[in-house]
């Protein structure tokens, strides 16, 4: 019985994660003084997409195949680590963010290989800025889950945000809110944003992960859009757990917090989206920066106590 909750989170997560880009294009609507697509508007694109036939270069190999259903199988694997409401994961053991951190390269990884595959010079453009936007988000986000664990004295994702208290957040609340505000930023690197990137742009000098994805088509490009809904969640459920440190012990009511921190969380990337416009790309390793800088500093602070 000890596995029926956090498959039950599990699921909870893989049907709820099309709802997380729906709240944000609402979010953005109202800011435009638009009435905007419905929030169940992904679930609908996903129905439409798995019914569609694939479409297929004759210069494509089993690369750009394989590439959506390998990088939606590495966000998959990724999520059974996650911690839910700050509980326990599917799977749990020590050092399992480094795994995390290894299952998000692999997914972009995947989409990257497939995109260079086609042999457009276009796709490999968007790839290029890709990897160079990792280079900067990756350190960030491992520096900022290692200031984690020292904060919360566990090197697996569940004790560290299973530690997590009101009294850890008035000890540590400079620490906590500095890696608060680097998983933001590398939330909105990693999950192609303003300001780092547009998701609706259409320039082709500006476009980066939408541009690796143009050649995709009907059940590939649902498991492309999909696995995006998928990394925000989880990205979302990691800065929930750190902005809510107290349990009520009870499982619904701490689950139910969590889904409105996440969905807060996503409305909070629409609202930056809507009162913010997108970087020019030089200045999008600067933003970077200022994350592993905040991660750097939390990491600083802890092993100073």
């Amino acid at each position: 019985m000890e596995i029926v909750k956090p498959l039950a989170q599990y699921l909870a997560a893989l049907a709820l994660a099309p709802l997380l880009p729906g709240v944000i294009n609402r979010v953005k609507a109202f800011f435009a003084g638009r009435r905007g697509q419905p929030v169940l508007q992904l679930y609908y694109d996903l129905y439409k997409l798995s019914r569609k036939t694939p479409v297929y270069s004759r210069t494509a190999t089993w690369v750009f195949r394989a590439g959506p259903a390998a990088s939606l199988a590495a966000l998959l694997a990724a999520l059974l680590v996650l911690p839910f409401a700050g509980r326990s994961a599917p799977f749990s053991f020590d050092g399992d963010f480094v795994l995390l951190i290894y299952l998000l390269g692999l997914a972009r990884f995947a989409t990257v290989l497939a995109a260079l595959d086609t042999g457009s010079a276009f796709e490999g453009m968007g790839a290029s800025r890709e990897m160079q936007f990792a280079v900067f988000a990756e350190p960030a986000f491992f520096l900022g889950l290692t200031a984690l664990a020292r904060a919360g004295g566990h090197a697996s994702l569940a004790g560290m945000f299973g530690a997590l208290t009101p009294g850890i957040w008035r000890v540590a609340a400079p620490v906590l809110a500095l890696l608060t505000a680097s998983f933001f930023i590398v939330l909105l690197a990693e999950n192609s944003r303003v300001p780092a990137d547009d998701p609706n742009t259409h320039l082709e000098l500006t476009m980066i992960h939408e541009v690796m994805v143009l050649d995709h088509s009907g059940p590939d490009l649902a498991c492309i859009l999909y696995g995006a809904a998928l990394k925000l969640w989880l990205f979302a459920s990691l800065i929930a757990c750190v902005v809510l440190p107290r349990r009520t012990g009870s499982w619904a009511t701490d689950s139910a917090l969590f889904l409105l921190a996440v969905l807060g969380t996503a409305a909070a990337v629409g609202v930056v989206e809507s009162v913010m416009a997108r970087l020019r790309l030089l200045k999008v390793p600067y933003m970077l920066i200022t994350a592993f800088a905040f991660s750097a500093l939390a990491l600083i602070f802890q092993m100073s106590r």
